[in-house]
């Protein structure tokens, strides 16, 4: 090969290890179990690397696959034979540091509340809250208009205030 030339395949599995960790994070969010996380992140990246060749502008990239991931999980949540299963605790470490009894009980709420809001809008507050996109971006992602993301974005903070028996904070 060419030194000239890059290598789709390099670029890809470069692309893969640096934005793999972050798009499963995100898919926990949006679905509330690792394991489907995972799944969800694989059929990411499988319809990614499918189109990767074609891609003419790379910055486009983050864009696709957050796309991509958030139909996945849609469309996911819609199969009739999903269930859901309740778990006494998180399958994840328990993080490190100071009042680690708060911050779990933070996060397990907070993700309680959110496997609570309907898929729509439970990708619409993981979009704009956790992978910090404005409303145009939002949009943009899941194919709809702006105020169709304002209207999704107050229904789902209302139905998570309403999940979790307090006030939420959202400072987007």
């Amino acid at each position: 090969m060419d030194e000239g030339r890059h290598d789709p395949e390099q670029d890809f599995a470069e692309y893969f290890a640096a934005r793999r960790d972050a798009v499963r994070r995100a898919a926990y969010l949006l679905c509330g179990d690792w394991h489907r996380a995972d799944d969800l992140a694989q059929t990411a990246f499988v319809a990614l690397h499918r189109k990767w060749n074609h891609i003419r502008n790379r910055a486009a990239t983050d864009a696709y696959l957050r796309r991509t991931l958030v139909r996945a999980a849609i469309d996911e949540s819609r199969r009739p034979w999903r269930r859901e299963r309740q778990l006494e605790r998180l399958p994840e470490p328990e993080p490190a540091g100071a009042r680690l009894d708060e911050q779990v009980v933070t996060r397990a709420d907070l993700l309680a509340g959110l496997r609570e809001v309907p898929p729509k809008q439970r990708a619409v507050l993981v979009l704009r809250y956790f992978e910090g996109l404005d409303v145009a971006g939002v949009a943009a992602v899941l194919g709809c208009s702006e105020g169709n993301v304002k209207s999704q974005t107050a229904r789902g903070l209302a139905r998570l205030r309403e999940a979790l028996g307090e006030e939420v904070e959202a400072g987007g």
